[in-house]
This record gives structure tokens, C-alpha cells and sequence, in this order.
């Protein structure tokens, strides 16, 4: 029996991740487990980079990410659905922060969408590249 299924969504991809979404849902109330959502803001770090953004912009981009993120969960997924969601927004690197999440979640299982691949990444998004070959839990791409 599962225990808890991480899915891993992109709020800046607006609808395009609701397919993803819609499976992990699935998938968690197949075994009757916690459904967990994630998403990574880019962390600008210590750097000069940071240098450029008001003090509390981290802050406030946290903010609006919590609030799209359960925005998204309750249209795809309907409010009463969304109450029994852990929403997790994480900042640093996407995938290493989805493998973190995964980790302290106790995830058996991540769920990730893998989206226009160009060239270079001709199977797989790289992040989506990155979960698979680093998970020690099974990984469900949806494309």
C-alpha cells in the first residue's frame, strides 16, 4: 500500500500540468494515500543576482505561489479534494527540491509531467530526467 504520492507540477505552465495532477490524484486514491503537491521557485541565492530584488520579493513570491498552487489544486481537483492536499512550495533547484520533498514526505511514489522536449532532452524534460535517474522511489511520468 502506498503512503503518500508527490506530485511534481510547474504553476508557471498554467492548465498544462493539470493532466499530471488528475493521474497523481488517481493514482493516490487507488491505494488510499496522502496526496502531496509540490513546486520550485528558482532560488537567486546569496549572489549578485539577489542584489536586484526588493528584500521581501522571496517572500512575497512564496506567497503567490502557495495561493496558485492551491488555486490549481481546487480547479482541477475540486475544493473537498484540495482540503486533504499537503501543498509544499520549495525554492532552490526543481528537481533536488522534488527529491527533498520526496524524502521528508515519505513519498513511494512521485508523479511528474514531462513537456515539450526538444533535442537534447528527446525523451524527457531534463528535470523530469533528473527525478527518474536520481529517485529511490518509483517515478510515473506522464506526458
Amino acid at each position: 500500500m502506498t503512503s503518500s504520492v508527490l506530485c511534481a507540477i510547474d504553476i508557471s505552465n498554467g492548465d498544462l500540468d493539470a493532466p499530471v495532477l488528475k493521474r497523481a490524484a488517481a493514482l493516490a486514491d487507488l491505494d488510499g494515500a496522502q496526496l502531496d503537491v509540490v513546486t520550485v521557485l528558482p532560488d537567486f541565492g546569496e549572489s549578485w543576482v539577489s542584489g536586484f530584488f526588493q528584500p521581501d520579493f522571496h517572500d512575497k513570491a512564496l506567497e503567490e505561489a502557495q495561493n496558485n498552487l492551491t488555486k490549481m489544486c481546487t480547479a482541477t481537483l475540486g475544493a473537498d479534494r484540495n482540503e486533504k492536499i499537503r501543498h509544499v512550495v520549495a525554492t532552490g533547484t526543481a528537481y533536488q527540491e522534488i527529491l527533498k520533498t520526496a524524502e521528508s514526505a515519505g513519498s513511494d511514489l512521485i508523479v511528474i509531467g514531462a513537456h515539450k522536449p526538444d533535442l537534447k532532452d528527446y525523451l524527457l524534460g531534463p528535470n523530469a530526467a533528473r527525478v527518474v535517474r536520481h529517485s529511490t522511489v518509483s517515478v510515473y511520468v506522464v506526458r
